[in-house]
């Protein structure tokens, strides 16, 4: 519990921090949030949920009562973000400014997923596989464990020749978010490894290599900031003595947990368990890999690894690749997706597939395991190899990436062939068909709760989780089933430090359509627009869907059209700074986005005085996991709409609404191109739970 030592030093803590931090105004819900995570945090097992809106001062709230907490108890204190800019803010920023100001040293980490680092390994094989005629430097046999799956543009030669020539200077730390330039998708999958591409100690640049130097500085820090992947990733790792967790991130027990932008932490979890099958393409990856251990085994110079013949081996590759191909032939003949799909889906009710096809999973998930086994003997002993060379690194590597595909492949067919446990959500499992026809196989959780309980809160320490939004309107009870939330968890919605009833009005216009018909309510939103926007000033307007935001600009009159920076014709940080600009410039900017810039975007002041949202953020109806979880509530007498739906509707819409408020001197209106708020039942407690702004909704 919180002893009276840890009490003072958080409230000395605190004063240190009014004293010298310039400008510092004491808000009653920053301290009422250190209180809160300082009690959760110093009882074992501890757990809270926080909302702290826009201005409270979250990050130092959690940063004064964790750190204190995590020296009096000597643990870790893991932070974990779900964003690259949150976790360079902390690092950069504010865990220096809270350590400076107390004068106490501690060891800072930053720790991220293994993509977000260099491998020395491929970048040299990257570069060294590329002549000077920019065609493959492998050929025959080798050319199929090749880097490049095509021959690279003169400006990916130029390009991985800087990013050697700064990684070999030491002017760059191989830290991809900081590359002394911008990584392209067709050279980040080259230069970078998955943990079944990497070798570990066994790489000849093991010593130098910026991931394992990052995991090394991991284990000696004791604030560590993390992002959200890879603290799911870690806790749901298994040790080898005993439990889960503590493999690349301290052990959770030792660990005092705080999930900033915690919003993210229940679809983060989700995608932890998920899985797919792209069929045709893993009946060509088998072909591949067959010649891969055929190389292997030449390597090796062994007739037998694994018990298994290089014949006996490649009969198992021929009986899974048989099988998949079983399975596609079964879906094809019993679903016939409709010519006017845009993405066709089949989806099985309740999770319940047709029994033919959970046969061929059974028998997939058989082979896929036997599979599974062989290529990891096969790789194990290419690894005890003493010596090796260029092709023994990519066999390894292969082989390596080939467990993880077949991993996924075993957990897809584990998944359409098990049983649902009883009384707790089914899994989604449906099939997708691409655009070239081919056929995909997913399976996924439908709700993250089971499995947060049981490697997060009944494992750590301590947990608090926070964010701007988590309830809708002051009710956690989504949230809270969502994260599998304690019983006895402390939930707490904190109010705003800005005066919210002065400072923005919400307005709802008398438009006469709503968004189901889709044309008339688009052509409304078009008029508003053109009407009733100050195209002279900064404004943010946010869709619910591309469709939707196109076709407005195609009607907008150009004179409009030509002030709208919309989301997707340049990356997202260079249209804000475009925006900026213009602003700052004296000329009028208009942000056209869809959900992502509904969060996270900072534009205080003038940058953005008005935020028009064209439509309620209701969730895709045809989202496979959200549609399963919803039957399943339907099948138990529950509303789905009301339970799940509308409170999370809810929350993004006040996630939205945040984007206007950002300081105390910011000024403007929100305004809702969506009248279901009006007439609709839900609509009016959609309203209730929104910050306390001015309220204008004319009637029609």
């Amino acid at each position: 519990m919180l002893t009276d030592d840890t009490k003072e030093a958080i409230r000395a803590a605190y004063t240190r921090l009014k004293e010298g931090l310039p400008g510092f105004r004491a808000r009653a819900s920053q301290g009422k949030m250190i209180a809160e995570v300082a009690k959760a945090l110093a009882e074992a097992g501890g757990a809270a949920v926080i909302e702290a809106p826009t201005g409270t001062g979250k990050s130092m709230a959690y940063l004064i009562a964790g750190v204190e907490v995590a020296r009096a108890q000597k643990k870790k204190l893991l932070i974990a973000t779900a964003t690259v800019a949150l976790q360079e803010q902390l690092v950069q920023r504010d865990i220096p400014l809270y350590l400076k100001l107390l004068g106490i040293e501690s060891k800072v980490a930053l720790a991220k997923g293994r993509g977000r680092y260099l491998c020395p390994r491929n970048l040299l094989m990257a570069a060294n596989s590329v002549n000077d005629s920019g065609q493959m430097g492998l050929a025959g046999f080798d050319a199929d464990l090749a880097l490049w799956s095509k021959p690279p543009q003169e400006r990916d030669k130029q390009a991985l020749s800087k990013l050697r020539t700064a990684y070999d200077d030491g002017s760059w730390n191989g830290d991809i978010d900081t590359a002394p330039q911008p990584v392209s998708d067709f050279i980040r999958p080259m230069i970078t490894t998955s943990a079944g591409g990497c070798t570990g100690r066994r790489c000849g640049q093991f010593m130098v290599c910026p991931f394992f130097a990052a995991r090394r500085a991991v284990a000696d820090a004791e604030i560590i900031v993390a992002n959200q992947d890879l603290v799911l990733a870690d806790l749901t790792m298994p040790r080898e003595e005993d439990g889960f967790g503590g493999v690349i991130l301290p052990k959770p027990d030792d660990t005092l947990y705080i999930f900033d932008e915690g919003h993210h932490v229940p679809a983060k979890a989700i995608d932890r368990g998920a899985a797919d099958v792209h069929l045709q393409i893993a009946v060509r990856q088998l072909s591949r890999l067959g010649r891969q251990i055929h190389a292997a085994y030449s390597l090796a110079d062994k007739e037998v690894i694994g018990k298994l013949s290089l014949d006996a081996g490649d009969e198992k590759l021929q009986a899974l690749s048989d099988a998949l191909e079983e399975l596609e032939k079964d879906i094809r003949l019993a679903w016939l997706p409709s010519p006017d799909d845009d993405e066709p889906m089949y989806r099985g009710s309740l999770g319940q597939l047709p029994e033919s096809w959970v046969a061929h999973a059974g028998m997939l998930s058989l082979l896929t395991g036997e599979v599974q086994r062989w290529i990891g003997a096969v790789r194990r002993t290419i690894l005890e190899m003493t010596e090796g060379g260029p092709t023994h690194e990519a066999i390894s590597r292969e082989l390596g990436m080939a467990l993880e595909r077949i991993e996924r492949q075993a957990r897809t067919w584990g998944a359409w062939s098990s049983d649902d446990r009883e009384g707790s959500p089914p899994l989604a499992r449906w099939v997708t068909m691409s655009v070239d026809q081919q056929l995909i196989c997913h399976a996924s959780s439908v709700s993250a709760g089971g499995l947060l309980r049981s490697i997060l809160w009944d494992n750590a320490s301590a947990v608090v989780m926070t964010s701007a939004t988590l309830s809708a309107g002051g009710n956690f009870r989504g949230f809270a089933d969502a994260v599998g939330l304690p019983n006895d968890a402390v939930t707490l919605s904190l109010p705003s430090p800005f005066d919210l009833a002065a400072q923005a009005r919400l307005e709802v216009p008398a438009l006469r359509s709503l968004p189901d018909a889709r044309e008339e309510h688009t052509q409304e939103i078009t008029d508003w627009l053109a009407d009733n926007l100050d195209w002279d000033a900064g404004n943010l307007v946010l869709f619910t869907s591309r469709v939707k935001l196109d076709r407005v600009l195609q009607k907008l009159p150009i004179e409009y059209v030509r002030k709208v920076r919309a989301q997707g014709s340049l990356g997202k940080a260079q249209l804000v700074a475009e925006h900026i600009a213009d602003i700052e410039a004296g000329k009028g900017s208009t942000l056209f986005g869809l959900a992502s810039f509904g969060e996270g975007l900072d534009l205080p002041g003038k940058l953005c005085e008005t935020v028009v949202i064209t439509q309620l953020p209701f969730a895709v109806p045809t989202d496979p996991v959200g549609a399963t979880y919803a039957e399943w509530l339907e099948s138990r007498g529950r509303n789905p709409f009301i339970e799940v739906t509308v409170p999370e509707a809810t929350r993004l819409l006040t996630q939205y609404c945040g984007r206007l408020i950002r300081t105390e001197t910011d000024r403007g209106r929100i305004v809702l191109l969506d009248r279901r708020v009006v007439v609709k039942r839900y609509g009016e407690r959609m309203l209730r739970a929104l910050p306390p702004f001015e309220r204008v909704i004319e009637r029609v």
